[in-house]
């Protein structure tokens, strides 16, 4: 019956879209970002993956560039995931009952959603001072996989992310993360892949941002045996790959090093 069940979940295709962002300008970014996916997108897609804060850059402005979660940005995901009939998913300043979050949206065709706050604030750059962390857990589920979402900070904190009992089958990560940093960026995905036995999609934004922060891209997709799916350094990049459920149980199967896990409760 278990191999009847992994034979039923299909392959699963991911839109990664590594973009430019203009700042604190949504509606620039908005406009930009539905005209290259109306040129780009020429296959069925079942995911479309847009960066950290894709309508505005990262910035801490939080109070002047939040919208409202019937804004405009919310709006033009649920019209977007209708067009192309899959999930939109990437994080934007949200206002929710007078506080601010940096709030991934994973946005349905039919315009149902489900939402993860960032829970690990950039202190460096003052994101604790203007956003409240989320609190909770999200792993949402598409075609039978089930995906954890997380936002670029949150990287760096494997026990947040820890992948207890195969809970999930995908960490799928929007960041903006600086170009200095870069290789830090590339060896801390590696490692979640690994030690998680999942996929690991992981999408950064490029270019230059309002405080000359320069970012480089290197989105990427590695397997749960550490190995490239899709890797893109530099430039803007709009590209639709294809992940496999099969080599996903083939590994974990092979290694069951997951068995051997520690136990423990996190505390929030």
């Amino acid at each position: 019956m278990e191999s009847l069940k992994y034979l039923s979940i299909k392959n699963l295709k991911i839109t990664v879209f590594q973009t430019y962002l203009f700042w604190e300008n949504a509606d620039k970014n908005i406009q930009n970002i539905a005209l290259k996916l109306s040129g780009g997108i020429r296959e069925k897609t079942d995911l479309i993956v847009l960066p950290e804060m894709f309508n505005t850059g990262f910035t801490m402005r939080a109070e002047e560039m939040a919208e409202e979660m019937d804004g405009k940005t919310m709006l033009w995901l649920s019209k977007t995931a209708a067009i192309y009939d899959c999930v939109v998913t990437g994080s934007l300043i949200i206002k929710d009952n007078g506080n601010y979050y940096n709030r991934m949206i994973w946005m349905l065709p039919s315009g149902e959603y489900q939402f993860y706050d960032k829970h690990h604030l950039f202190s460096m750059a003052d994101e604790n001072k203007n956003f409240i962390a989320g609190q909770k857990q999200l792993i949402v589920e598409l075609k039978g996989w089930k995906i954890r979402l997380a936002i670029c900070y949150d990287l760096r904190f494997p026990v947040w992310l820890r992948n207890n009992n195969n809970e999930y089958d995908i960490l799928l990560l929007i960041a903006s993360w600086p170009d200095k940093r870069s290789s830090h960026w590339t060896t801390l995905i590696h490692a979640r892949a690994i030690e998680n036995q999942s996929y690991v999609v992981a999408v950064n934004r490029v270019g230059h941002d309002g405080n000359q922060v320069y970012h480089s891209g290197h989105s990427m997709c590695i397997d749960p045996y550490g190995k490239t799916v899709y890797y893109k350094p530099e430039d803007e990049d709009l590209y639709t790959f294809s992940i496999n459920y099969l080599n996903l149980e083939k590994t974990r199967k092979q290694f069951p090093f997951s068995n051997d896990n520690d136990k423990f409760n996190l505390i929030t």
